[in-house]
């Protein structure tokens, strides 16, 4: 975080630390479950390296793990409405008209056969075939940031047509085989329905496939859908016609098509790559949604590894006479699920869920998705730029001059004068600096903790904030607060909460001298 100061960013993270848990609190019908999840919520905060039980129970100060693991198990609640919870509270920030929906997977490794969803199946985590789950995530994508708003586990025919082994992982009754673009079919069903603001819908070649491209087409949503090479393109309408694979297409292209362009900022500067775009047709949004009208356009975009020539496709769909500039754009924002996922693993504990059944595995990652959502928010309201300062009163050069000669004492306005008394006859704060009187004192830090901070019985880290790291540890059983500002040693500080602070004794006296 860059715009904000210590004390805003302290304030900010404890009344969205109260928000989301009292969003989340009419999940629960008793007051000691909902204790558990917010204590549960606290520990995906934490700074423990490991999300466990153990870990999540020992920073609440539980004896074990038992109402940790209850949560996810043995209680009784909806993850699917925290799930709508989550994707309620991410659109509050993040809501943009020209938002992109991006759809992806990710794999959570595991041993044995009794995690529901479990098997030897590929994931790109591992870059292998290997035992694990597979779940399917859908991440709102925009200027304010990014937040994943929805899930799915994937469950592999050696699940389905297994009547014994759906039963013990408590999977529902309804629950049939699902392929991957049909799981992220119905999340895309879900954003819809859920009037989410946004313009395009950008996944893999996994989902590049004809029921989705249809359905968003009917939905009057760009998109831009990764395909194979072997992927078959015809145009119709276009000169000079196209007709064949996207990999032959790509190599009989004219080289003055190519453009050098960058998919957005990474980790190392811009994504530079070789972009080339080929319309195929020109079709009326009436034919797809009787209520929707204009000409959308049917195309191919193709990208160009720099360094090996090696190349992408994607299938598109958008309105008519947009820039390749906008959908090599559009496809860059794939980059965010992945920072979702890296983030979320590492940090908030994703892939650290040790329950088994079906529920368990939505109920931990929708706590997850709401924690990252929670740190989305943050991180926007932080970074806002700040109104610009206006002077409340112009002064000439001649009052400029009077003001430099005054001296700084009873000179200057005081706060009890009549001119400054409040109808109700109470005086305004003042501040620290400058010569106007009514100008508010921000809270002092000391004030934050022990006024605001109240529901939050973890360790909580708050993200980077002007190239420093704040962290709130609670010590003990009587609620002491520490605050660590860890800029720099000379201004590391210490503050106690004033009706928390210990009395020290006395400085003794130096010995007498003869």
């Amino acid at each position: 975080m860059m715009g904000a100061s210590i004390e805003a960013t302290l304030e900010l993270w404890a009344s969205s630390l109260r928000d989301v848990k009292g969003r989340m609190r009419p999940l629960f019908t008793q007051e000691r479950v909902a204790a558990s999840a917010g204590s549960f919520l606290d520990g995906l905060l934490g700074a423990e390296q490991r999300k466990t039980g153990w870990m999540r129970a020992e920073a609440a100060g539980d004896r074990g793990p038992w109402r940790q693991q209850a949560i996810l198990g043995r209680g009784r609640w909806d993850a699917d409405a925290l799930r709508d919870i989550v994707r309620d509270y991410a659109l509050e920030t993040l809501a943009d008209p020209d938002a992109v929906l991006v759809l992806d997977e990710t794999g959570f490794l595991k041993q044995g056969k009794a995690s529901c969803g479990v098997g030897r199946q590929y994931t790109g985590s591992a870059g292998k075939i290997t035992n694990c789950q597979i779940g399917v995530f859908a991440a709102y994508v925009s200027r304010h940031g990014h937040a994943l708003i929805d899930r799915a586990l994937y469950l592999p025919k050696a699940w389905t047509d297994d009547p014994a082994r759906i039963a013990a992982a408590h999977v529902p009754a309804c629950t049939g085989f699902a392929t991957k673009p049909r799981l992220a079919l119905a999340m895309i069903a879900r954003a819809t329905a859920a009037n989410a603001p946004l313009a395009w819908v950008a996944a893999d070649t996994v989902y590049g496939v004809g029921e989705i491209e249809k359905a968003l087409r009917r939905a009057g949503k760009g998109y831009v859908l990764g395909v194979p090479g072997n992927h078959l393109f015809r145009s119709w309408g276009k000169r000079p016609p196209i007709a064949g694979m996207a990999l032959e297409i790509a190599h009989a292209l004219d080289p003055s098509l190519w453009k050098r362009l960058s998919a957005g900022e990474g980790t190392k500067g811009a994504r530079l790559h070789d972009w080339a775009y080929c319309e195929l047709a020109d079709l009326d949004a009436a034919e797809y949604d009787d209520q929707r009208t204009g000409l959308w356009t049917r195309g191919v975009l193709i990208r160009r590894n720099i360094a090996d020539d090696d190349m992408a496709f994607f299938s598109t769909w958008c309105p008519y006479g947009t820039s390749i500039e906008t959908l090599v754009k559009v496809e860059g924002h794939r980059w965010a699920i992945e920072d979702s996922f890296e983030t979320a693993k590492n940090e908030l504990g994703l892939d650290h869920n040790e329950s088994r059944s079906w529920h368990g595995w939505h109920r931990h990652v929708s706590l997850v998705m709401l924690a990252f959502a929670m740190m989305a928010a943050i991180r926007h309201h932080a970074n806002a730029t700040p109104p610009p300062k206006t002077n409340r009163r112009k002064t000439t050069s001649k009052t400029a001059k009077s003001h430099r000669h005054r001296s700084p004492g009873r000179s200057r306005r005081s706060a009890a004068s009549p001119s400054v008394l409040r109808k109700d006859g109470s005086t305004p704060l003042t501040s620290l600096h400058g010569p106007s009187g009514d100008a508010y004192i921000k809270p002092s830090l000391e004030k934050l903790i022990s006024s605001e901070i109240c529901n939050c019985n973890a360790r909580c880290v708050v993200p980077d904030c002007d190239g420093a790291s704040l962290s709130l540890i609670r010590q003990g059983e009587d609620g002491l607060w520490q605050a660590f500002f860890t800029a720099a040693p000379a201004r590391r500080r210490v503050f106690e909460p004033s009706s928390k602070r210990r009395k020290r004794a006395p400085a003794p006296l130096p010995p007498a001298t003869a």
